[in-house]
């Protein structure tokens, strides 16, 4: 049983006892049912056009953000390999001042970034003059930003730098919309040469489509209604 409810205690699921997130699903099921289910169509043609014209290779030079994902055994699995190997690709290129692996424990005796940090050291080159820095307390992708966000900024009062949001290309849009709420110079960066949509790919897009749905208008009813707190989450 513990297995079973183990992915129930990352990600959106995480924050189900809130009250606030609770509100926002309410909401979100009253828009989904008087659209007709237009909104989440919308939502998912975004979550789609962002997988697809998503470059593989950014244009400038940037500060480098690397999602990670849950490991199995302490290792990275083939999604997480995706992205680690995309950003290497990105550094070796020039694309990169510094680089940040995001992500801490799912369960195992490492973070996801100490992972990814060991994917990279095995992999071989690397420019000493791009350091690499490890986010190890986040367990989802809002927390992943938010910590980023700190390591970045070398003062409260300070610019941003601009960033290149690493992940893979059903996740692209989640991210963008959370780093562009936090104040991030964001741009995407995908992990797979192209987008395939394999039956497990569609599932991840769809299920993409929604938390994103329940995110975005959860946002718009804090901002409609005057809830600070709730839209404080996300700022």
């Amino acid at each position: 049983m513990a297995g079973l409810l183990k992915p129930l205690r990352r990600g959106v699921w995480r924050y189900l006892s809130d009250r606030d997130i609770l509100v926002a699903a309410g909401v979100t099921l009253v828009v989904f049912v008087g659209s007709l289910g237009l909104v989440y169509v919308t939502h998912l043609v975004n979550v789609w056009r962002i997988a697809w014209r998503s470059p593989v290779l950014g244009n400038t030079r940037r500060a480098l953000l690397i999602f990670g994902r849950m490991l199995v055994q302490d290792r990275p699995e083939a999604d997480f390999i995706g992205r680690l190997a995309r950003g290497r690709d990105n550094v070796l290129a020039g694309r990169a001042d510094r680089v940040l692996l995001l992500g801490g424990s799912s369960g195992g005796s490492i973070s996801e970034a100490e992972a990814g940090r060991r994917w990279l050291a095995a992999a071989g080159e690397w420019p000493a003059e791009v350091a690499v820095t490890l986010e190890q307390l986040s367990i989802d992708s809002l927390e992943n930003l938010r910590h980023a966000r700190e390591l970045l900024r070398p003062a409260q009062a300070a610019p941003l730098p601009a960033v290149w949001l690493v992940t893979s290309r059903y996740h692209l849009a989640r991210c963008l919309y959370l780093a562009r709420r936090l104040g991030f110079d964001a741009a995407p960066i995908a992990a797979e040469p192209r987008l395939a949509l394999s039956g497990r790919y569609i599932v991840r897009m769809l299920m993409e489509a929604g938390y994103l749905m329940w995110i975005d208008i959860g946002m718009r009813w804090a901002s409609l209604t005057g809830n600070r707190r709730m839209a404080a989450r996300i700022s």
